[in-house]
């Protein structure tokens, strides 16, 4: 368990007011304590007092995870009925009943959450998500380091999956290929997201799922994918032409392409992330097609896909160096195609940095 991350969550419980963050299996439990726990049937619980005390509710097959490590550990058998005692056992011995014990509700389940209001009936669960970006944030050398490797990982295997792409392949073909690459070329998994490979009118849905669809002469296609290396990811689209592509799919694949390098180039560190949404949209709207840009410009990423900061016109949140972040403006055509560029960036002393250097022009496949 890493000390210094101990240390900063407890200084960020006290300055939060809480007397408690209690984690279930998740990417924040796993930053707090560098152990790999999955969601299942039965519940896990980390509890992290604001005097640095950590413990956690956990089967008792899974007590060898924490040997060595200054973790105080409250394990439950098999049989549900006593599972409402080992929460209380712990809880009363943090004495949280009738304290202020932060959750995070993107993650936290109605399971553990049950066992632990039964456990503290006494005790108020207010919202802990802001203290937890405020850890996650700002990433170090060797976080940006695993994201950068993360990045290569993914660019590799889309590279090694491009000659199979033409005329006739299916998406879910494709798929399966960069899937296989992925892994191939290091990926550790679960990948962030199962790979989005969507062609023509399918492109116009950003989050489309790959189907049966043969790729036709004059489809865009657009490959939304990433890697994952030592609990961090990568995240990233680009979008090719199959063949010869009509005027219009060319013209929106450069006005992406222009977004993209606005918004990149607008976010520097002691500006809100505002401007970089802002940057990007200003040029689609300029061309006329404002209305088929129909998400935010980007979002954080770290140890998830989707993290703080998210880089949407009404979100204040100043950028300091070391926060990760995507540049992705797409426009889709209903029943036509669509485009999306997608780039992972990072705040640096002096500006940003793309981590992300695969060519961002059309490329003709097929």
């Amino acid at each position: 368990m890493d000390r210094s991350r101990r240390q900063k969550l407890s200084n960020a419980l006290k300055e939060s007011s809480l007397d408690a963050l209690v984690l279930n299996p998740s990417p924040s439990l796993l930053y707090a304590t560098g152990l790999h726990f999955h969601l299942m049937e039965r519940p896990v619980i980390g509890i992290f007092n604001a005097d640095g005390r950590v413990g956690i509710v956990l089967p008792e097959l899974e007590t060898a995870k924490l040997h060595g490590m200054e973790i105080e550990a409250f394990p439950f058998g098999e049989n549900p009925a006593t599972w409402t005692d080992v929460f209380r056992k712990a809880l009363n011995a943090f004495g949280l009943d009738g304290k202020r014990i932060g959750v995070e509700p993107l993650a936290m389940r109605i399971l553990e959450y049950r066992y632990l209001q039964a456990a503290a009936p006494k005790a108020t669960f207010p919202d802990a998500t802001e203290t937890i970006a405020s850890l996650r944030i700002r990433k170090d050398a060797d976080e940006i380091a695993a994201m950068r490797k993360a990045v290569k990982i993914a660019e590799n295997a889309l590279e090694a999956t491009l000659p199979m792409i033409k005329v006739g392949v299916s998406e879910t073909e494709i798929a399966s290929e960069l899937v296989m690459q992925l892994l191939k070329h290091g990926s550790h998994s679960p990948f962030p997201f199962q790979p989005i490979v969507s062609g023509g009118p399918n492109g116009a849905n950003p989050h489309a799922t790959p189907t049966e669809r043969k790729l036709q002469e004059g489809d865009l296609l657009v490959i939304d994918w990433g890697a994952l290396y030592k609990d961090y990811v990568s995240d990233m689209t680009r979008t090719f032409a199959i063949g010869e592509i009509d005027d219009e799919a060319r013209k929106i694949h450069e006005i992406v392409q222009a977004a993209n390098a606005a918004g990149r180039a607008a976010g520097k560190p002691g500006l809100p992330a505002s401007v970089v949404d802002i940057a990007a949209r200003k040029v689609i709207d300029k061309a006329g097609y404002g209305e088929y840009f129909t998400h935010r410009t980007g979002h954080g990423l770290g140890m998830e896909g989707h993290e703080a900061p998210y880089m949407r016109a009404d979100n204040q949140r100043i950028l300091e160096p070391g926060m990760a972040f995507t540049v992705e403006p797409g426009i889709y055509l209903p029943n036509q195609n669509g485009v999306r560029i997608e780039d992972d960036m990072i705040v640096t002393k002096d500006g940003v940095e793309s981590l992300t250097s695969l060519p961002r022009e059309i490329r003709v496949l097929g």
